[in-house]
């Protein structure tokens, strides 16, 4: 498959090719007009490309000092040149916690070497390289009580916090977040999509619960049973199970 060539002096963007035949889209800069005005000069390479391909949204690659995606607006541009998103893979911690926003799956960043993709017709699907393995880091150990409007982050480990956790703060983790205090805020643990992700409590009282992009908001957790009481949270397929410890 020949280099792409570029689009104009500063490309937003590079298409690249995906096994099962998914196409990625990384992105290079957060430019929604210039993203815009790139896929029509694709489109109008080939009008039919993009005819309801399906759509990976790399964000994983995009510089630390460049702002927070509009995600639903990044959907909507793609959507109109045909492209269906059917998952991000992102780094970024505000990046993941708006894919679970509006329900999309976030993939892991990608270790793996991808090709250009031109407009030609589809060819046959790459052998899957295998992923890098994750890097394993130490366990984050919070004290003091986390308030509302302060989020934390367990990159690579499990978070541990043996304090409460007040309405309008954040627990995020890259593995199990454990609470030894009443949880009244917000705890998304496997945030890159480790579905083997637990979460503990001693007293669910959570705004919500997610594991790999799986959740349940407090309306739905106030249903439950075991509101209130101490209990582990871990996820079966698409569901998440709330047992008592």
């Amino acid at each position: 498959m020949s280099q792409t060539e570029s689009l104009d002096q500063d490309p937003v963007f590079q298409l690249k090719g995906s096994m099962l035949a998914i196409t990625v889209l990384e992105l290079a800069r957060n430019d929604l007009e210039g993203l815009d005005r790139q896929l029509s000069a694709k489109v109008a390479q080939a009008p039919n490309f993009f005819s309801n391909a399906p759509l990976v949204l790399a964000l994983d690659k995009l510089p630390a000092h460049e702002g927070s995606v509009d995600l639903p607006g990044l959907m909507r541009v793609c959507r109109q040149h045909g492209l269906r998103t059917l998952a991000i893979r992102a780094s970024r911690i505000e990046d993941i916690a708006a894919a679970i926003a509006v329900d999309i799956p976030v993939l892991p960043p990608s270790g793996a070497r991808e090709r250009l993709l031109e407009p030609v017709p589809a060819e046959a699907a790459k052998k899957l390289e295998k992923p890098p393995e994750p890097e394993i880091k130490p366990t984050r150990v919070i004290t003091s009580p986390v308030r509302g409007g302060q989020q934390i982050y367990a990159q690579g480990g499990d978070l541990v916090v043996v304090s409460s956790v007040s309405p309008g703060a954040e627990l995020l983790a890259d593995g199990n977040i454990h609470v030894y205090g009443p949880m009244r805020g917000r705890a998304l643990a496997g945030v890159k999509g480790d579905t083997k992700a637990r979460i503990f409590c001693q007293q669910l009282s959570a705004e919500l619960l997610s594991i790999a992009g799986q959740y349940k908001v407090s309306e739905d957790l106030r249903r439950d049973p075991l509101w209130g009481a101490g209990v582990q949270v871990s996820l079966s397929g698409d569901v998440l199970n709330i047992i008592r410890l």
